[in-house]
């Protein structure tokens, strides 16, 4: 019988797709390594570079479940909207009344269709991880026996760091996933096919991550030879920006091991020099001045405030001058209004999706916190990621 994956290499196939963004097209393309780990064969075929799931039934259960997504973010979430509007209406209200988001959730939160709303999206987020912790921890030594294999190769290096006093901020189970990206030893796993779903399919070749690398400002000069990718967690930055600069030292940072362990085995599997180490983004242990480019992927909005501003005076410090610093998160500029239905979804997805910094994020200020940092910052141009805040900051050429 065949293990997940054997010696015989066998070479992603190549897929290109149209950027989601404006500027380069996004493509897709995977690296055909020379030698693969032992267990690299997946018996069941690839998506391009997503493997498939390891049985028929689980990936046709994640697949109901990715299309139930679907429905509960269009008609149903369109339902609760309209329900929501009635609601306001019959109060004498418009349904963008300037109001709190305690007095949106208390007008809000006990409507059965709004409720319903709700329920939906966060049972299918429970069912989905549930599917996908079954199949990984019911077979861990397979899976495991792969990471170690793996462990032992390049031709990027893994870097593990298990007696760091790692900060609370970072031990929350994110978005409900089971022992979150530092507690269980198949969070890359999970984390990347759960988030596939989360996408809706969006990003089963990496084109987010892909066509954000693609967008990416380099510097004035043109020099790129080290980029660090901060919050890293299962490496689909850090090696799109690899693909684009093939001769760059590109390093991923993370505070979960588990994250790393799966992203080595990925850029081991598509030959691609990455390196992943255990660390935190306010304290990289990288020298002053190293790095040409230092950026993130919708990571700041999981760290706390203290965290965040420890995270921008460290990529400061670390970033020579001229170097760019962008933070790709949820837009916080430039957005309209929060109507009170939208107020209740925030806080429901804090609540009940475990976001726990969420809120914190929309309010910490972060354009400023860059900017007393020390960087210049241009929040106009360019947009990485189409409907994501545009953080643009380079360190002044004096620094």
């Amino acid at each position: 019988m065949l293990d997940r994956r054997t010696l015989m290499g066998v070479g992603a196939a190549v897929t290109s797709a149209f950027s989601f963004f404006t500027g380069r097209k996004a493509y897709a393309k995977t690296t055909e390594p020379k030698v693969l780990p032992a267990g690299t064969l997946a018996p069941r075929g690839r998506f391009g570079r997503m493997e498939r799931l390891a049985s028929l039934d689980l990936e046709s259960r994640q697949d109901f479940l990715m299309s139930f997504r679907t429905w509960a973010n269009s008609d149903l979430s369109r339902a609760a909207q309209q329900r929501a509007d009635a609601i306001l209406a019959a109060k004498g209200l418009k349904k963008d009344v300037d109001m709190s988001q305690a007095d949106a959730v208390a007008l809000l939160k006990d409507d059965p269709v709004i409720q319903t709303s709700t329920r939906a999206w966060i049972s299918c987020q429970q069912l989905s991880w549930n599917g996908l912790k079954e199949e990984f921890e019911g077979n861990a030594d397979k899976y495991l026996s792969e990471l170690e294999a793996a462990e032992k190769l390049g031709p990027g290096k893994l870097e593990l760091n298990p007696t760091y006093p790692w900060p609370d901020y970072v031990k929350h189970e994110i978005h409900i996933q089971p022992g979150g990206y530092v507690g269980n030893e198949f969070a890359g796993h999970m984390y990347h096919y759960g988030t596939n779903g989360f996408y809706t399919g969006r990003n089963q070749n990496d084109e987010l991550h892909v066509g954000s690398a693609n967008n990416m400002p380099i510097p004035k000069d043109g020099k790129v030879l080290r980029i660090l990718d901060v919050g890293t967690g299962i490496g689909q930055l850090a090696m799109a920006l690899k693909e684009r600069f093939p001769n760059a030292e590109v390093w991923g940072i993370d505070a979960g091991a588990p994250m790393l362990r799966y992203a080595h085995l990925r850029s081991v599997e598509r030959g691609l020099d990455v390196n992943f180490a255990q660390r935190l983004g306010e304290d990289s242990k990288f020298p002053d001045g190293y790095f040409d480019i230092v950026t993130s992927y919708i990571m700041f909005h999981e760290v706390n405030p203290e965290g965040t501003k420890a995270q921008v005076k460290e990529a400061m410090r670390i970033l020579r001058p001229g170097g760019v610093f962008y933070p790709l998160d949820f837009k916080l500029t430039g957005a309209p209004r929060w109507t009170p239905y939208a107020q209740y979804r925030r806080w429901w997805d804090h609540r009940w999706n475990n976001e726990v910094w969420t809120m914190k994020f929309r309010q910490n200020g972060l354009p400023d916190i860059i900017r007393q940092a020390g960087f210049d910052l241009n929040e106009k141009e360019p947009e990485l990621l189409k409907g994501f805040g545009i953080l643009n900051a380079t360190k002044p050429a004096q620094a």
